[in-house]
């Protein structure tokens, strides 16, 4: 196999002229962000792969954090570039592996998650080195992730070596912004280009061939940070954030010791995912593990089914009780899943019941991660805050809370203030209890940040040579 290129004619009208310039550029870092649709992906993963694969001399990888979301992402998006082009008779696609090779020049695009290191270790193109390494959705992946990718472009090649990062910004605390844009980038800037780093701004505005109620869609936004950050492609700051008593970690070796275990399941298909959550909850430590996530867009029933079955095997899952028609689809494919209840004012009363809890999420739960860094009150462009939550980024908090309802009301706190006589009030954050025994500890119970009643552990009780906790409620009042 040689470099030969493949003479073919390639209409103009394809590209954007906003990326055109870029087609060729050999910048060693290169960054491309800003707003949603604003056609980063169908130039960089459409188009320019399939431009350089005829061209021959490069090879891809193009990866993402989770390996399974490839397949209905970058995977499909190269094909359509090749489509296109109008030369899918010159390319080999596998499914599995996802791989896909030039038969003239056998120069390839290899896929690969970061969550499987060790096999992304080990990709090879059959022709050459890897020259090129893309990072779809790159806010996703951690610092380390990019510091590993970076030492697989390694080896001789006469085409310069690039590592591009595509993505819609988030927030300005997140790593990306400190390390490639303070001091470089600055709001209201296009483009930023030294010799070692190429940042690109873009928007829907750049993207010529959206249709109208794609423009429409974009520019009604509401929310203030949503039209900031999707619209206009800003990194956010980010006021009014619902959840903040959460955090990251890897849950691995405790998955094995839940038991309490729940499934929730908001229904989805074209615009919203299917979204799923597996989770443990401990009740006495008021402490929420979400360590399983499904996140899938064009899924039917059926397929929703089928990737449940070996995950829920016969436990119950509570789904959206707005479809229906769709749990009974799934009952009938042996999933045994039940609608939400629901009821009045059930958003904001789940919103404050979590508010509650310690949530811990897997680190490999991405799309959730997302949710929960994002969910906010709705804060209108004139700068308004309310007292209602965003509708978006919200469906795997949605189905958190469709599983947690019989939780809610097992556990529905007592009254915040207790009435003492005719009128007088008293704050329950000063009462203790007294009467403890010997080896007993007063653990608080909050709702909101008020203690409304007490935890009494005692760690005399055995069984078998073990130290068994048990319990007595003191409520006050």
């Amino acid at each position: 196999m040689t470099d030969n290129s493949i003479n073919i004619d390639i209409e103009d009208g394809l590209f954007n002229p906003t990326y055109l310039p870029y087609l060729e550029d050999v910048t060693p870092t290169q960054v491309y962000f800003g707003g949603s649709s604003a056609g980063k992906s169908q130039f960089i993963v459409g188009q320019r792969i399939t431009w350089d694969l005829l061209k021959g001399g490069r090879n891809y990888l193009v990866v993402r954090k989770v390996g399974r979301t490839l397949d209905t992402s970058v995977f499909n998006q190269v094909k359509q570039g090749i489509n296109d082009f109008k030369v899918r008779d010159l390319f080999h696609i596998t499914q599995s592996p996802m791989r896909i090779t030039n038969k003239v020049n056998g120069y390839q695009v290899l896929f690969g998650g970061l969550d499987d290191v060790e096999k992304l270790k080990s990709t090879l193109p059959e022709v050459g080195i890897i020259t090129d390494i893309i990072v779809e959705e790159a806010t996703e992946v951690d610092q380390d992730d990019i510091k590993q990718l970076e030492k697989r472009l390694r080896g001789r090649s006469k085409h310069p070596k690039r590592l591009t990062l595509l993505f819609n910004p988030i927030l300005q605390t997140h790593w990306i912004f400190q390390d490639y844009f303070k001091g470089k980038f600055h709001e209201g800037d296009k483009l930023y280009k030294d010799d070692g780093l190429l940042i690109l701004h873009t928007t829907y505005k750049d993207n010529l061939f959206l249709e109208p109620e794609d423009i429409k869609r974009l520019e009604d936004e509401t929310s203030a940070y949503h039209y900031d950050v999707y619209t206009l492609g800003k990194w956010g700051v980010l006021g009014g954030v619902i959840f903040t008593k959460w955090s990251i970690a890897d849950l691995s070796p405790m998955i094995p010791i839940f038991d309490n275990i729940k499934n929730g399941l908001d229904f989805g298909f074209a615009e919203d995912p299917a979204a799923y959550n597996r989770m443990h909850f401990d009740r006495m430590r008021k402490k929420l593990y979400i360590f399983d996530e499904m996140h899938e867009y064009g899924f039917t029933n059926p397929m929703i089914a089928e990737w449940l079955k070996p995950v829920v095997n016969n436990e119950l899952v509570v789904c959206d009780s707005a479809e229906p028609k769709s749990i009974k689809e799934l009952n009938e494919h042996g999933i045994n899943a039940i609608g939400a209840k629901k009821g009045p004012d059930s958003v904001r009363y789940g919103i404050q019941f979590l508010q509650q809890l310690e949530v811990i999420i897997d680190r490999s739960c991405i799309e959730t991660i997302n949710e929960w860094q994002q969910y906010q009150w709705k804060k209108l462009r004139d700068g308004t805050t309310t007292n209602q939550p965003v509708d978006k980024n919200n469906h795997h908090i949605d189905n958190t809370r469709y599983a947690l309802e019989d939780e809610m009301a097992s556990l529905k706190a007592t009254p915040r203030v207790a009435v003492m006589g005719k009128s007088k009030e008293r704050d329950l954050r000063k009462e203790k209890p007294t009467n403890l025994k010997k080896g007993e500890t007063a653990i608080p119970i909050y709702e909101g940040d008020i203690v409304v009643e007490w935890e009494i552990l005692s760690n005399v009780t055995r069984k078998r040579g073990l130290r068994i906790p048990y319990s007595r409620r003191g409520i006050l009042g």
